[in-house]
């Protein structure tokens, strides 16, 4: 309960101005739903501290969470929310070696991993990464809808279409359904815990080009639903809602690459060797 009483001091502020700040931004309005699911793990998984042998690690415990504390109180004094929710991961893991183990730490290990994705990314690392990804789908959607026959034609992420010219902007980068996407996915793999190490490869390294691919799709749709229907039907309620549309269908490739995958490999294994 003193563990408990701590961890609710310092991070129920941290999570209350995230809540009333960045998190109400696009960028990350999943922050709440990861801090949800975070719990909810932590909850299901609370039999492992008590059924576990207790072989406490303090040396090394105590050594993560005066590392998590630090960074805490940098992140809170400097006021950089990438430190101060961080934080988070290294106190948690002192606080289980310290008072558990290895064995417990063990069984908690993916929902202190998880909490990799409510941390919000740097603003240097976001464009480092949109710039290259808004070019790629720009250059992607001009060939392909060139190949289709349209008049269309590009400069730099600049589309130009008969008598429209649309931006590619960095919502269109295809980023955030990249980071949603990878949350969900290893949250499925986590939960499915497929036996097959090729299966859990194969999903893994499809996740990134499943929202690619999406991604692609979504703007190519806009772009047609411009050039046919006019720019109110393109930038009306189908361009807002086409960003919640795009990741429900990167989610079900990603569910049927999934039981396409257990298919294959269970009809594999069931096949006697010569």
């Amino acid at each position: 309960m003193p563990v408990l009483v701590g961890l609710l001091v310092l991070f129920v502020p941290t999570f209350y101005n995230a809540a009333t700040s960045f998190w109400q931004g696009e960028d990350n309005a999943h922050g709440p739903i990861i801090l949800a699911v975070v719990i909810w793990l932590i909850w299901t998984k609370r039999a492992a501290l008590f059924v576990a042998p207790a072989h406490k690690r303090q040396s090394a415990g105590l050594v993560l969470l005066v590392l998590g504390l630090l960074l805490y109180v940098l992140g809170r004094s400097v006021d950089v929310a990438l430190l101060e929710i961080g934080s988070l991961i290294p106190i948690l893991a002192g606080i289980l070696l310290a008072m558990r183990g290895w064995l417990v730490l063990k069984a908690f290990w993916f929902p202190i991993f998880f909490i990799v994705f409510m941390v919000p990314l740097p603003g240097t690392f976001t464009d480092a990464l949109t710039g290259p990804l808004k070019q790629h789908v720009s250059v992607i959607a001009e060939q392909l809808l060139y190949a289709a026959g349209y008049p269309i034609a590009r400069s730099g992420v600049m589309l130009t279409i008969g008598q429209y010219q649309l931006l590619v902007a960095d919502a269109c980068s295809g980023l955030n359904t990249m980071f949603s996407l990878s949350a969900l996915g290893l949250l499925f793999m986590f939960l499915t815990d497929r036996a097959s190490k090729l299966h859990n490869v194969i999903m893994l390294v499809s996740i990134l080009p499943i929202a690619f691919v999406a991604n692609v799709i979504r703007v190519l749709v806009l772009i047609l639903v411009t050039f046919h229907f006019g720019d109110e039907a393109g930038q009306g309620y189908l361009h807002g809602s086409a960003g919640i549309v795009l990741l429900m269908a990167a989610l079900i490739s990603l569910l049927a690459l999934d039981s396409i995958l257990a298919r294959l490999i269970r009809h594999r294994s069931a096949v006697p060797a010569s």
